[in-house]
């Protein structure tokens, strides 16, 4: 049993730092050139971001298409705690989520009980909220021309590119690994019996709003924690990070992966994010590419690429001895066929 548990830990834990350690090495020695290296990291922070979509909309159950308002707290607070606080750049990250998870406390507690169409149109409303809130304190966030933040994140010729990935693909990792205990444990496993039945859960005296609201809370401390990475990587923002479509495109990544599937919206945000670059060459017309892929989806894997299951490397690995037995097996048989 213990050697079970322990490779259960193992195999991901190897996994994710692999993810971490090789490609930023890569950078670094300049294998992996500069652009590449961006988009790479850009598509950690959507990875993020989908990740907190997911929170709210596929695991807890809820439509919520403001979770760009978020990211946007999370960006101007790092930037605020930085520049004008004098606080260390990483506990400022932390901070920013905090402030992004208090204000996803007090939007969710007058309007979780909302449902549906409801929800989403009242998340929306925060998001535009914060938009115009941002846009007009000229005086603390530079208004619609935004505000530029210099970092090691971007000062940094050598090491800036390193130093970016290492952070926003460190944390995307360590968002997933602590998602994924919080989801196998009591809490977790309430918060998905509301999604799956309400009726069925309060009546087994599971608190739904209470649920509910530790959904939207932790969905919101991880919006603000892309924002606070996105701030410093960037070295500028605006208000229109807060935008309506910024919310959409998270909300994609989620359809397209799966519904419930963190591993899946991760993978849909990489993919997403990488096919957006590849396509440049279309100018604005590579727009197009999202409708139609997400038709295509809707047409022919309406549940999404994972549906509600998750990637195991632990199965994979498992699966590696039956797959090299299988292809000995046909190798052998071809050359007995062929004497």
């Amino acid at each position: 049993m213990k050697n079970k548990i322990l490779r259960n830990m193992l195999i991901p834990g190897v996994v994710g730092v692999l993810c971490v350690v090789v490609p930023a090495v890569l950078i670094q020695l300049r294998v992996i050139n500069g652009y590449t290296a961006q988009i790479l990291t850009l598509a950690g922070v959507n990875a993020i971001m989908a990740v907190s979509v997911n929170v709210i909309c596929g695991i807890t159950g809820q439509l919520s298409l403001g979770q760009a308002g978020f990211q946007a707290l999370g960006a101007y607070g790092v930037i605020l705690l930085t520049a004008n606080c004098h606080i260390p750049l990483g506990v400022s990250i932390v901070l920013a989520g905090l402030i992004a998870a208090f204000f996803g406390f007090l939007i969710g507690f007058p309007t979780l009980k909302l449902e549906g169409d409801y929800l989403a149109i009242v998340t929306l409303a925060f998001g535009e909220i914060i938009r115009v809130v941002l846009v007009n304190l000229k005086g603390i966030t530079g208004g619609p021309n935004g505000k530029q933040f210099s970092t090691v994140f971007t000062t940094s010729l050598t090491y800036g590119a390193m130093i970016s990935y290492v952070a926003i693909i460190g944390s995307l990792v360590l968002i997933i690994v602590l998602l994924q205990n919080f989801l196998r444990s009591t809490y977790g496993r309430a918060i998905l019996a509301v999604r799956e039945d309400e009726i069925a859960a309060n009546s087994n005296g599971v608190g739904v709003f209470k649920y509910k609201m530790v959904g939207f809370v932790i969905a919101s401390f991880i919006a603000g924690i892309a924002g606070a990475l996105y701030a410093p990587f960037i070295g500028f923002i605006k208000p229109d990070l807060a935008s309506f479509n910024n919310s959409i495109n998270a909300l994609i990544y989620v359809v397209l992966g799966g519904m419930g599937s963190v591993t899946g919206s991760v993978i849909a945000a990489f993919v997403l994010t990488e096919l957006q670059e590849v396509l440049r060459f279309l100018k604005d017309y590579r727009l197009l590419i999202y409708p139609v892929i997400l038709i295509l989806v809707m047409l022919f894997r309406p549940q999404g690429l994972l549906g509600t299951k998750e990637l195991s490397f632990v199965k994979c690995w498992d699966g590696i001895p039956g797959l090299w037995k299988k292809i000995t097996g046909k190798l052998k048989k071809n050359n007995t066929e062929a004497k």
